[in-house]
């Protein structure tokens, strides 16, 4: 991990909308550093509350558990940003954040980060909305982790990755195939609770593996076995 020179925010989604004097301030106020695949880039609870930025690469976002079992909570790619909570409350960070490739993550200090909020309200609103996503999205996590069984978890994790990979009205590909032990880790429970319903999933033809893809070629059929025990 070593400091860089200055670096351009251009493809941050948050910040589309600066002009490029308010860009320039932003970057100029950044703290630039590159991590290798598997390094952790914020440990859960420390006291740091810089807002980051993924120039490249891509990152995890985790908790773990008393045994240490890892519990995975979102993936998150360039020109994506991570957290704000700390910077917005100012309490401690409330998950880790892993580095899954070579990344370069640009740290923007709060007090920075805050006072840029206070001035562009269009800015203000992003990440209001940002967060408004999050809590929706763990809401029905919770919903899931509450009420259905391992199975039904797997399925609607691959309905929910179906959704942002989708091709055309029923068919998804997503690249590179997810790993067992990652969706494992993202439903709480085991890989061979995943491979099970994989193999049921593909004997049904609802997914096909092919090469380094994860097919999805009946979505639809995959949304109705997931809504069925959601009672949708």
């Amino acid at each position: 991990m070593h400091e860089t020179e200055q670096f351009s925010l251009a493809g941050i989604g948050l910040l589309e909308d600066m002009t490029p004097a308010e860009l320039e301030k932003i970057e100029k106020g950044c703290r630039w550093k590159h991590y290798a695949a598997q390094e952790q880039i914020i440990d859960r609870l420390s006291d740091t509350q810089d807002v980051c930025f993924i120039v490249q690469g891509s990152v995890r976002v985790v908790n773990y558990s008393l045994s240490g079992r890892e519990v995975t909570l979102d993936d998150l790619d360039a020109g994506s940003h991570f957290g704000e909570l700390a910077a917005l409350d100012g309490e401690p960070r409330s998950a880790s954040i892993m580095a899954l490739t070579e990344c370069l993550i640009a740290f923007l200090p709060p007090e920075l980060f805050l006072d840029t909020l206070r001035n562009h309200q269009q800015l203000a609103l992003k990440v209001m909305t940002h967060l408004a996503s999050i809590v929706r999205a763990s809401n029905e996590r919770i919903m899931d982790l509450s009420t259905l069984g391992a199975n039904n978890r797997v399925h609607a994790e691959l309905l929910r990755q179906a959704r942002i990979h989708m091709t055309d009205d029923n068919t998804a590909v997503i690249h590179p195939i997810p790993v067992h032990g990652d969706i494992a880790s993202r439903v709480s429970t085991t890989r061979e609770t995943v491979a099970r319903v994989m193999n049921d999933l593909a004997r049904k033809d609802i997914v096909d593996r092919q090469k380094e893809t994860l097919v999805i070629s009946d979505v639809e059929s995959l949304q109705q076995m997931v809504d069925e025990v959601r009672g949708e």
